[in-house]
């Protein structure tokens, strides 16, 4: 699974694609609306980008977050995390999608408590200083930019880590031995 040199970085939330709209043009940042794009096409321009950072709202893991959410707030068919774990691993092995340098997470407090729980918990649990809640605007992303500290990259072990979400209970995601591996 590969790194880019750019500093990837995706924009989470609501209102996510305007937000990332609003930096265009902002020197050395590249900002890539999602739009009607899938995720591996978003990923394709991030790849050949030489700005020093790549903004969008194509979270790799979007399928997988909506998975486990639904997983926990009882409204997924059994089986759909484990689907949604498998083909994110696929598309992450075959480099078709690339795990950011950091999710910046809009307005965390007015989500659901399980969503809350995916970024601010199982997220952040695993490379604590690469999820950062923001406010949603432009402006505050832009000002983050230059402060982004660095920190634990995404868990070794991305296949052990993603296996093992279902094991990750909301209320005790990113606590110690909340079963979140990050070797």
């Amino acid at each position: 699974m590969r790194r880019l040199t750019s500093t990837v970085i995706v924009v989470a939330g609501h209102g996510a694609g305007d937000v990332v709209a609003g930096l265009d043009g902002l020197h050395n940042v590249r900002a890539i609306p999602r739009g009607e794009r899938r995720p591996a096409e978003v990923m394709e321009i991030t790849a050949r980008s030489a700005a020093t950072y790549v903004v969008h709202d194509a979270d790799p893991l979007a399928d997988v977050a909506a998975a486990w959410t639904a997983f926990f707030d009882g409204t997924a068919p059994v089986g759909t995390l484990e689907v949604a774990v498998e083909a994110a691993l696929g598309e992450l092995r075959a480099d078709r999608l690339v795990l950011p340098d950091y999710y910046l997470v809009l307005d965390p407090d007015g989500m659901t408590e399980t969503w809350r729980h995916w970024w601010l918990g199982v997220l952040a649990g695993a490379a604590p200083v690469r999820v950062v809640p923001m406010q949603a605007s432009a402006a505050a992303i832009a000002e983050e930019l230059g402060r982004l500290a660095a920190g634990r990259w995404w868990p070794a072990d991305l296949e052990a880590w993603l296996r093992g979400l279902p094991r990750v209970v909301p209320d005790r995601a990113g606590l110690p031995g909340s079963g979140v591996v990050v070797g």
